[in-house]
C-alpha cells in the first residue's frame, strides 16, 4: 500500500499519462534469464525521488519495490534515449495548449570566460 501511495504522490496520474508513452520499450535479454519485469511507474517514481531528493542510488528505499540497480539502469537507459528532453518538450506543449505558458519574457543565464590568446 505504501508503494502505491508514494508512487502516486511523486508521479501524479497527469504526469504518468504524459510520461508513459515516451518511455523506451525494454527489450528482453538475448541470453535469457534476469528478473521478472517491474512496474514502470514504480521505477519512474524511484528515479524521480532520487533526482528530487539527492539520495544516493544505493540508499533507495525498499518501499519503491524497485532495486537501486534497476532504478539506476533505467535512468541511464532513459537518459541515453533522450527521455528527459522529450518529456520536457511534451510538458511545455501540454502547458502551451492550456494557455499556461507565457513566452513573452525569459531569463538567460550565461557565464563568460576569457578566451586564451592563440586558442582555437
Amino acid at each position: 500500500m505504501a508503494k502505491i501511495d508514494l508512487s502516486r504522490r511523486l508521479v501524479p496520474d497527469e504526469l504518468w499519462e504524459l510520461t508513459a508513452p515516451l518511455l523506451p520499450r525494454s527489450t528482453s535479454r538475448p541470453q535469457g534469464g534476469g528478473t521478472a519485469p517491474v512496474d514502470e511507474r514504480a521505477v519512474f517514481a524511484a528515479v524521480v525521488y532520487v533526482l528530487m531528493s539527492g539520495c544516493a542510488w544505493r540508499y533507495l528505499a525498499d518501499s519503491f519495490g524497485v532495486s537501486p540497480a534497476t532504478a539506476h539502469r533505467r535512468f541511464t537507459a532513459w537518459t541515453e534515449a533522450g527521455l528527459w528532453r522529450r518529456l520536457h518538450r511534451a510538458e511545455l506543449d501540454e502547458l502551451g495548449a492550456r494557455g499556461e505558458v507565457d513566452g513573452t519574457s525569459a531569463i538567460v543565464d550565461a557565464a563568460s570566460v576569457q578566451a586564451k590568446r592563440g586558442a582555437r
